[in-house]
């Protein structure tokens, strides 16, 4: 079984929150330095927005990950498979370089409650 979705349908009258792209970096601008502890704090900081907003990730409906590269992909996944539970929004992952060297990844999203 897949673990995301092929496509997701939001409620009419549904609210949405448009996630920005959230950075592996704490308020303070520390980046942890291995790929695992900064995918973390970037979906921390995902679930930072989503409760200041009143929702969870169950709300999750569309995610997309910016990685640094290729390498990323099984751990990315794993990681987001224990942060989403069995959650299935519809994902897209893709490649490029970020806006700040450091980070190895950038998590954006769009939920709907």
């Amino acid at each position: 079984m897949a673990s995301y979705a092929q496509g997701v349908r939001v409620p009419a009258g549904a609210d949405l929150l448009f996630i920005s792209g959230q950075a592996p970096q704490t308020a303070d601008g520390h980046v942890p330095e291995t790929f695992d502890e900064q995918c973390r704090l970037a979906w921390d900081n995902v679930i930072a927005v989503l409760t200041a907003a009143g929702m969870t990730v169950r709300n999750l409906v569309k995610v997309t990950v910016i990685l640094a590269g290729p390498r990323y992909r099984e751990s990315c996944s794993r990681i987001r498979r224990e942060v989403l539970g069995d959650h299935r929004p519809a994902m897209l992952y893709t490649f490029a370089d970020l806006w700040v060297d450091s980070w190895l990844l950038e998590i954006e999203a769009v939920a709907a409650g």
